[in-house]
């Protein structure tokens, strides 16, 4: 059973590249463009707080820089992942202070900016503290989503043991609610996306062409 859905998903994440690879660099940018202007003008994003958003790749997903700019001067609090063990599949998410302090981030993993643990040798703050305010929104990437706000991940599983780690350490506190942007050809018909039961799904995708949410 586990062997199958790993042959499942393999083989879904290898069709997805192909395809993300095909797309030029404009056509990922006009749909970004899309895709943050829905993203901004949804309510939960003009009410929250504090937020996690992920630094996107060089290329073959959408780009969150606008995002990311838009909520330093909206005077959120912004934290974005950090891989902390590769092989573990475990990420923490390290709170940015600001744009001078995103400039200055080492690129890590598949050229991904990514915060050292410690800035001007303190330790930056983490959203898994225990007196970190509570993530309103977490905006995630993936390789491929449904209909079904089923979401398949790059392989490692770092989403799904922070958000499973997030609601352990935060008990009964609300949750932060899920958001995924993705470009249309990452958006797929209704259980098209293999899922396990360690999987978690997204409670929005948001799209070019709009949002998928449950009714």
């Amino acid at each position: 059973m586990a062997a199958a859905l790993a042959k499942q998903k393999g083989a879904l994440r290898k069709a997805m590249r192909t395809t993300l690879a095909n797309l030029t660099a404009d056509e990922i940018q006009a749909q970004s463009r899309q895709i943050t202007r829905t993203l901004l003008a949804l309510p939960e994003f003009q009410q929250s707080r504090a937020v996690s958003c992920f630094l996107s790749m060089p290329a073959g997903e959408v780009d969150t820089a606008a995002v990311v700019a838009a909520i330093f001067d909206a005077g959120k609090t912004l934290y974005v992942p950090k891989m902390l063990d590769k092989d573990r599949g475990i990420m923490d998410f390290l709170q940015v202070s600001g744009a001078d302090d995103l400039r200055a981030l080492p690129a890590g993993q598949w050229g991904i900016r990514e915060p050292d643990v410690l800035v001007n040798g303190q330790r930056r703050p983490s959203a898994l503290a225990a007196d970190a305010e509570p993530l309103d929104l977490i905006v995630m990437p993936g390789i491929a989503f449904d209909r079904s706000l089923s979401r398949l991940g790059y392989g490692r599983g770092f989403y799904d043991r922070f958000l499973a780690a997030y609601a352990r350490d935060r008990g009964r506190a609300r949750r932060p609610r899920l958001v995924a942007l993705a470009l249309r050809e990452q958006i797929l018909e209704a259980g098209q996306v293999p899922v396990g039961a360690t999987d978690w799904t997204v409670d929005v995708i948001i799209g070019p062409d709009g949002i998928v949410q449950r009714e």
